[in-house]
């Protein structure tokens, strides 16, 4: 990127010039007495009007910024136009009907005056939202990725099950529920037992097993990755041994299962699989600590070479940005 500074300016506020009188000193107008606004013999100069607002109105200098370095990197995409075109439309179905609300919602919520400044500003959240995820990825670290691989990417597995599910009607109290559930539980118990008894697991699937879908073919499931079934049943699957089958019933929202280890390919190598290593570390690192999405764009803007001319408006920014990553990492800190 090229090494060009950001002036910082409020032209958006002011249709006038502005020009910086050096580092320490705030911003004057051009003519410092030129007059914004007059009433009777009072008068107010743009200067003024100046160092009233910034305090307040850092966020949308941010914004001004950001838009200005994204749209350099990140043009407006079909991806995009899609996922701001469904975010409108979900709002719109809530209020859209009732004009007045609507508008209400847009200046209460989103801090706009208007659907089409509501579209500017979802455009930027998109972009900035890439731009924080591709930062994240660039900052990985070789040994971490390396640690992801060696712990958490398997070769695909080859298994058969025996799904066992809670007889359970809509209406039926908790304690219904539970003595359903605990029926399941001890039908699959007798299955294993039945297994330790030497009886075959293809007829006792087809005898028993409630998943329609592979029951009749001995609960086969063929080759799957980790990801593709739920976490209790890839885990239970993955400490097996080939040929080997699960000595007490996994537990899954869908029953209880009785897995028998038919196959296991090797890993794939690092590089197969390092793009799609780095996407889960990044969407990791940033469910795990929400206020790295905002030092993340600190980061982007230093890169950027943002220059400050303003002491108060670099306070103003270093506090504004300072209490959203506090406040991210409180609210994601409550919610766990």
């Amino acid at each position: 990127m090229k090494n060009k500074k950001i002036i910082i300016c409020l032209s958006s506020l002011l249709a006038i010039s502005l020009i910086a009188t050096g580092c320490g000193k705030e911003i004057e107008v051009k003519n410092g007495s030129k007059v914004a606004a007059s009433l009777d013999d009072s008068k107010f100069t743009a200067t003024e009007y100046y160092n009233e607002i910034k305090k307040d109105n850092i966020s949308k200098l941010i914004d001004m910024m950001d838009s200005s370095i994204l749209a350099k990197k990140y043009k407006n995409s079909k991806d995009e136009d899609e996922a701001v075109t469904k975010q409108i439309d979900q709002i719109k179905s809530n209020y859209g009907s009732d004009e007045d609300a609507y508008k209400n919602i847009l200046k209460q919520y989103f801090g706009v005056e208007s659907e089409k400044e509501l579209e500017e500003k979802l455009r930027l959240e998109y972009k900035r939202t890439n731009a924080v995820k591709d930062y994240v990825k660039k900052n990985l670290k070789d040994d971490e990725i390396k640690k992801y691989y060696e712990e958490n990417i398997y070769g695909d597995m080859k298994a058969s099950h025996i799904l066992i599910t809670a007889d359970v009607k809509d209406d039926a109290t908790d304690e219904e529920k539970t003595e359903a559930e605990n029926k399941a539980k001890e039908e699959a118990e007798k299955i294993i037992k039945q297994l330790d008894e030497g009886k075959k697991f293809a007829d006792l699937a087809k005898k028993n097993s409630k998943d329609e879908s592979n029951a009749s073919n001995g609960g086969d499931l063929g080759y799957f990755s980790y990801d593709d079934m739920v976490e209790e049943f890839s885990k239970a699957t993955k400490e097996l041994k080939v040929n080997e089958y699960t000595k007490e019933p996994v537990k899954t929202e869908y029953g209880y299962h009785i897995i028998l280890k038919t196959g296991e390919k090797k890993k794939p190598k690092l590089d197969k699989v390092k793009k799609d290593i780095k996407e889960k570390l990044q969407e990791q690192k940033l469910n795990d600590d929400q206020g790295l999405y905002y030092e993340a764009l600190l980061e982007i803007r230093k890169e950027n070479k943002i220059k400050w001319n303003d002491d108060s408006l670099k306070k103003a920014y270093n506090d504004y940005m300072n209490n959203l990553i506090e406040t991210a990492r409180t609210q994601s800190n409550n919610i766990q």
